[in-house]
Order: C-alpha cells, then sequence, then structure tokens
C-alpha cells in the first residue's frame, strides 16, 4: 500500500446534510436533488465560515432555495451503513430546518417531495396503512422466526411489536428513526440490500435514498414529530395569518395522526398562542373562518415552559 492510499484510507472528512421541511397546504414535503433520491449536501470545505454557512451554501447552489431556521440535527459517524462511502470516514452533520415560504414545484436539481413517499408506514391519519398489516408484519415476524436462538427470536418480536404498533401494543409516532433501522437490520429496505450486496428486491415499498440519506429524514421527522409537542416550531411552517383549521391540518400532516378539533383548539386557546388578525378566510369551502397569526410574545412570555 503506497504512503497516499494508506492517508485516503484514514482521512476524515464532514458532510453537510440538509433536511429541509415545508408543510404548504397539509402535506408535508421535504427538499430533495437527484430526482428524489437524496437530501441537500455537500462538504465542509475550509473557505466556509461556519458549518451552518456551509449548509446554507450547498442548499441555496443546489436547489435555489433559500434556508431560514435550522437547527442541528444529528451527527453520524457509524461505519459501513453505507456502499457509496468513499474511501476514509465520513462523518455526516445533519441539519433540520423548517420554511413557510410556498415551495415551488421546480424541476430538478431541487424538487420538494411528500415524506410518506421514502415512509409510507408513517401517515396514520386515515388509520393504519395496509402496507404494515399486508406487508411489514408478516416480514417482520418471519424475520423474528429466523432467529437461531429463543431468546432472539422473541427479543426480535418483541421490538417489532414495539415499534409498529401490533400485538396490542401502542403506535408511537414519534418512533420514526427506530422503525426505520429495524426494517434496514431486517434487510426489508432497499438501502440494506445493497449494503450488502444481496440480489433480492426489497420487499417493503417506499422510495430509497443513497447512503445514509433515508435514515437521516427520518431522524429529522422524529425530531420534528416530538418538538412540536412542546415547542411552537409549528408556526414556522405557517403563512403569516392561517385559520385553526389550517394549523390543525399541519400539525396532523406532520404526525401523521388526526387530532380531537376540540381538545386543540382548547389547548391553542388556554396557552394564548394565537391571536385574531380582525379578518376572515374566504378559502375555505364553506363559511368564512377567522384568521389568527402566531402570538410572538409567547416566546418571552415563556421561553423554557414550552407549549403542550
Amino acid at each position: 500500500m503506497t504512503r497516499e492510499s494508506a492517508a485516503e484510507r484514514h482521512a476524515i472528512s464532514a458532510d453537510l446534510i440538509a433536511v429541509l421541511v415545508a408543510a404548504p397546504n397539509g402535506n408535508p414535503v421535504v427538499l430533495t436533488v437527484k430526482d428524489g433520491s437524496a437530501l441537500p449536501s455537500g462538504p465542509f470545505e475550509l473557505i466556509h465560515r461556519s458549518l451552518q454557512s456551509g449548509l446554507r451554501n450547498w442548499v441555496e447552489q443546489q436547489t435555489g432555495h433559500p434556508v431560514g431556521y435550522i437547527e442541528q440535527l444529528y451527527t453520524f459517524a457509524d461505519r459501513d451503513r453505507s456502499s457509496d462511502e468513499p474511501a476514509g470516514r465520513v462523518i455526516s452533520i445533519s441539519y433540520l430546518g423548517l420554511t413557510r415560504e410556498e415551495p415551488s414545484h421546480r424541476t430538478p436539481p431541487g424538487s420538494w417531495r411528500n415524506w410518506y413517499e421514502f415512509f409510507p408506514w408513517e401517515d396514520h391519519r386515515e388509520g393504519a396503512p395496509e402496507i404494515i398489516g399486508d406487508i411489514i408484519v408478516p416480514r417482520l415476524r418471519q424475520w423474528a422466526d429466523e432467529a437461531e436462538q429463543q431468546d432472539e427470536r422473541q427479543n426480535r418480536l418483541r421490538r417489532a411489536a414495539g415499534a409498529f404498533g401490533f400485538d396490542d401494543r401502542h403506535w408511537n409516532e414519534e418512533m420514526v428513526l427506530q422503525r426505520y433501522e429495524l426494517l434496514y437490520e431486517a434487510g426489508l429496505v432497499e438501502e440494506a440490500v445493497r449494503a450488502r450486496g444481496a440480489k433480492v428486491a426489497a420487499t417493503v415499498p417506499g422510495r430509497a435514498m443513497t447512503g445514509d440519506h433515508r435514515r437521516i429524514l427520518a431522524t429529522g421527522i422524529g425530531r420534528l414529530r416530538t418538538k412540536i409537542k412542546y415547542r411552537p416550531v409549528v408556526f414556522e411552517l405557517m403563512q403569516p395569518s392561517f385559520t385553526l383549521l389550517q394549523l390543525q391540518r399541519a400539525v396532523e400532516a406532520l404526525a401523521g395522526v388526526t387530532v380531537h378539533k376540540q381538545n386543540f383548539r382548547r389547548l391553542i386557546e388556554q396557552q394564548d398562542l394565537v391571536e385574531e388578525t380582525g379578518e376572515m378566510s374566504a378559502d375555505t369551502g364553506g363559511r368564512p373562518a377567522k384568521l389568527f397569526r402566531f402570538r410572538h410574545s409567547v416566546l418571552d412570555d415563556r421561553p423554557a415552559a414550552g407549549t403542550k
């Protein structure tokens, strides 16, 4: 081995990856590149003033979309998760971004995709998707039965039931990453088949992505589903004025589950999260509805208390 190849093998580089989310008309979408197969990303370079500035540069360069609110999501440094990884070690530093701008459905390189294209088992707004009972549960039971030891078979089945809410277990919408990781471990998603060099097709539908990008997207969705329960981040996705029904639909779209209309409005009103604009919306398809706006002083009144 030459000195150059040895250096390449032990080199460490950082990749900046953006999970940029919008929710136009109650439709959760994520900004992608390469015909929906990747998230906007690029290497951290010496010319970048900071990690965030580097990320913003890559997103705007690759998609033409400006980046507003962002926060660091997670740093991934696992070995052997991607057959696409070049020589050396790549550390993926991911960020979660939210935008209230109406996404333009422009042609590649940047395009918005419904995130349920990647995770069709995550949308429970109309009940549990058929894909869970018809495909995922039988395949996971088979995977559990294939374990050599009885303890491992029971452990696999318990984890699967807890993640996907079967065998009298409750569906937890926040476990997006755990569900994807379980399907990966069981070899039921295309990324796992690709990484292992298998010749069989993945058996669980869902748009695959390059490298670990779908895993990173799952992390972002899980983080957002958790965060909307205790911080008013959903308002980062709303237009300056909105109806309470539009706000509810946005929350449901992100969470993948429905909420009780009266309870939802009661919580919003009790916490003084919104205030009336004095205007009405005629775009409801029925009776005009009151328009509201986020009451930004909430962040000053109780910066650490959060919301429900």
